[in-house]
């Protein structure tokens, strides 16, 4: 497939996974239809072809460069499938939604190092145990430890 074929394709795709997110935006937490979109667009992003540097480049208004650099960084993920360089689908539609949000606030210097921040803070959110300890202090359980302190057993 040319690189011209392949951009148009994936453009297509992603405009459709974004119009599927973005419906299911506006349900509300917990109705039946939003989870089953948002399945929908993880569908969708599971079938893509990995997607050539060159094709990312463009959607995310970089330079194939910068992008070949954020892929050794880890911040956009190879796919282990292809024997060039492809990328995967899923990482680059999160990454295209953290460059988007942090140009809008009128940022664009250290771009790398704010998606790199942002992908690290989710990564940390969506740990089990993190989740389970914020729980915990909302619901005001757990033991406040300061240093030198032991905690009973």
């Amino acid at each position: 497939m040319s690189v011209a074929a392949e951009k148009e394709q994936t453009e297509r795709l992603l405009a459709n996974v974004e119009a599927i997110e973005e419906v299911a935006g506006t349900l509300p937490s917990g109705a039946p239809g939003r989870s089953k979109l948002y399945d929908v667009a993880d569908n969708l992003l599971d079938s893509a072809m990995p997607i050539r540097p060159v094709v990312a480049a463009d959607l995310l208004e970089l330079t194939e460069k910068t992008v070949r650099a954020w892929a050794s960084e880890g911040v956009l993920l190879v796919s282990e499938q292809e024997p060039t360089m492809r990328l995967e689908p899923r990482r680059v539609h999160e990454v295209m939604h953290l460059v988007r949000e942090i140009r809008r606030i009128g940022r664009s210097r250290g771009l790398l190092d704010e998606v790199h921040r942002r992908l690290s803070d989710q990564a940390l959110l969506e740990r089990e145990d993190l989740a389970e300890s914020l729980d915990q202090v909302v619901l005001g359980e757990g033991t406040v430890v300061r240093s030198g302190t032991t905690i009973p057993e």
